[in-house]
């Protein structure tokens, strides 16, 4: 294996790194990577910048912790979803309203559980049941986000709302999919879904730095704890920076667990679960079920052409952030906060890329860092 040509080709990973922290648009990033080849293991690792810049300097570690945003989705609900139906307890083609019964409202009954993991249900993409909240809070002078009765309204807000188009007609990305799912899966287990998370996926997986953080009266994120998280966005309406609380405004409202966001860990974290992915998919590992496993992992088409998995992307040819070398049997996803995961599962190779975009960027980013680094790891793994 020709290491020098590999490293050389590395070594443009930390360039481009610091060139978008130069230009202001990422404050630092934490980057793992790993493939085997030819009987030897490459990997790289690129710790860069800052993980607060205001209201005090933080330098990024490979212990930092960083809102994980929408990588909730796959490393939590849909690996939740994916237990439950290994065990019969979800059959991927029943109507969500099966667990749900208001969500037979408004012409849903046809939406199915695998609708939602395809994000083909029809559901609208958004709503910010944040701001309705707000609102309230204003009004009435009485504390109404981030309490069990905010959860409860957005959560019903989601079960009884409209759809925008026909289950299976088309693939629109968005959360309120995945709050419904996260609310399947407490309806089944009669467990609160961080306190699930915790106990079927992130320590049976060995994820100790991996946690939901609460919201609300009382909540309260230790000062040992607060300074090893990445901080993110200045938040406009909740009058701070956001730092050792949930980013994501719906997740806020709903006390800091939702199965869309709300999940926070290190690179080191979502490394250790991309390989109990890879070691379950190739049969090293039963710590998942394999063959459930390997379903979630196949496109579905929904409708015909949806590049949407189980639960996850998996490459667009030609405009994903996968950058060109991933297989065409890769998973992967990305959270709105910079962080993202890609796995590609027949080469084994795994990038774990997570940034703090949202805080205090200079100027509004494109943010097109992610397929130039993902190019340069995998342009070296694949070199000589």
């Amino acid at each position: 294996m020709k290491w020098s040509l590999i490293n050389r080709k590395l070594a443009r990973v930390d360039k481009a790194i610091d060139k978008a922290i130069a230009a202001a648009e990422i404050p630092g990033a934490v980057v793992l990577a790993r493939m085997p080849r030819d009987g030897e293991v490459i990997e790289h690792a690129s710790v860069r910048g800052l993980s607060v810049v205001r209201p005090e300097r933080i330098p990024m570690t490979r212990e930092t912790i960083f809102d994980l945003a929408s990588l909730t989705k796959p490393i939590v609900t849909t690996t939740a979803v994916m237990q439950l139906v290994a065990e019969g307890a979800i059959d991927l083609d029943a109507p969500v309203a099966k667990f749900l019964p208001h969500f037979a409202e408004r012409d849903k009954e046809a939406v199915t559980i695998r609708h939602l993991l395809t994000h083909s249900s029809g559901l609208k993409p958004w709503r910010a049941f944040h701001e309705v909240l707000l609102e309230r809070e204003k009004k009435t002078g009485e504390r109404q986000l981030a309490t069990p009765a905010a959860r409860e309204f957005v959560i019903d807000r989601v079960i009884r709302s409209g759809l925008v188009h026909e289950p299976g007609e088309a693939a629109v990305y968005g959360d309120l999919d995945f709050i419904a799912l996260g609310a399947v899966v407490e309806a089944v287990t009669h467990q609160p879904l961080d306190v699930l998370a915790k106990e079927k996926i992130l320590e049976p997986l060995g994820m100790k730095d991996s946690f939901f953080l609460p919201t609300g009266e009382g909540a309260d994120t230790p000062e040992p704890l607060r300074r090893r998280i990445a901080a993110t966005e200045n938040c406009p309406w909740r009058e701070r920076i956001v730092w050792g609380e949930v980013h994501d405004p719906n997740a806020w409202a709903m006390g800091g667990v939702a199965g869309h966001a709300g999940l926070f860990g290190t690179a080191g974290d979502v490394m250790r679960f991309a390989r109990t992915v890879l070691d379950v998919w190739h049969g090293r590992s039963d710590a998942l079920p394999g063959d459930t496993l390997r379903l979630f992992s196949e496109r579905q088409q929904l409708p015909k052409g949806s590049d949407w998995a189980l639960g996850w992307d998996t490459p667009t040819e030609g405009q994903s952030s996968s950058g060109k070398h991933f297989s065409t049997r890769s998973i992967g996803h990305l959270g709105f906060t910079g962080t993202s995961l890609w796995i590609d599962l027949e080469r084994e190779a795994v990038v774990v890329m997570l940034t703090n975009r949202v805080h205090q960027i200079a100027k509004k980013s494109p943010f097109e860092l992610r397929p130039i680094v993902h190019d340069f790891i995998m342009d070296a793994f694949l070199a000589g």
